[in-house]
């Protein structure tokens, strides 16, 4: 067991700016869901604790890397507003691209995604339907902000998100189609769609940036029922990745 000490509380208070996670190669889960679904995937520095929490929740696996905090300490350290018993400081780990994995199946692609919220519901989503890769702009949210990793519930543990120029992945699969949505494109319903490839998912003001639009193959449109008064304008990213994906896996999920 580790003593608690202004150093540890110092160390994950800077984890809530990218900059320090970059820096230190860090970042932070809390919560009791959130540190049980992450435990086993990744490596812990610090799993910082309330005494009752440990006595309730903890096992020996934990002692070593264990730090006692009251709750007055934990609310120092909690990137919530609301503390919980519980964070874990984990290492960031470096995720090879498995190129054949990405060949035979679907991958999705970020292109500026700002909302922590929204990447972290799309984790999931990928996480459900057994997508193991994303792949993000430079310019999208960190995956490891602490409101992704809460968001994820947990996939973030099993889905890898790899940060890379988009023309240069899509220079690397030129056999692969690339979908996106538009408000121009085929009606989704209607199409002939292929479980692989690339679906592109853009930020939640301007959509798919014109460069990456250039690339995509297969422009898709997710269509407002018939109805005689005014609709929203557009769906939240969150919605429209989660029927998108549905409607690529839906051939190879039917006989389920």
């Amino acid at each position: 067991m580790i003593d608690i000490n202004n150093g540890i509380i110092k160390l994950v208070r800077s984890l809530a700016a990218k900059k320090y996670r970059d820096e230190e190669g860090l970042f932070v889960a809390e919560g009791t869901k959130c540190v049980r679904d992450t435990w086993d995937a990744f490596k812990c520095r610090y799993l910082i604790a309330t005494r009752a929490w440990y006595e309730q929740c903890g096992n020996a696996s934990h002692y070593d890397k264990l730090v006692l905090a009251p709750k007055s300490q934990m609310a120092r350290m909690s990137q919530f507003t609301t503390a919980s018993d519980v964070l874990a400081v984990y290492e960031i780990p470096h995720r090879e691209v498995n190129g054949a994995e990405v060949s035979k199946g679907l991958s999705i692609v970020m292109d500026n995604i700002q909302d922590p919220g929204n990447l972290g519901t799309i984790i999931r989503l990928a996480d459900w339907y057994g997508i193991r890769n994303i792949f993000a702009s430079a310019t999208t949210v960190d995956v490891y902000n602490h409101k992704v990793v809460q968001a994820t519930m947990g996939a973030i543990a099993r889905v890898k998100v790899h940060y890379q120029d988009l023309d240069e992945l899509f220079d690397d699969y030129p056999e692969l189609p690339i979908y996106g949505t538009f408000l121009d494109g085929e009606n989704i319903y209607s199409q002939s769609l292929e479980p692989k490839g690339f679906v592109v998912f853009g930020n939640e003001g301007k959509g798919i940036g014109t460069k990456v639009s250039e690339r995509v193959t297969h422009r898709l449109l997710i269509p407002a029922a018939p109805h005689p008064d005014k609709c929203s304008e557009s769906l939240n990213v969150g919605i429209a990745a989660a029927i998108t994906v549905s409607e690529l896996l839906r051939n190879k999920l039917k006989d389920l």
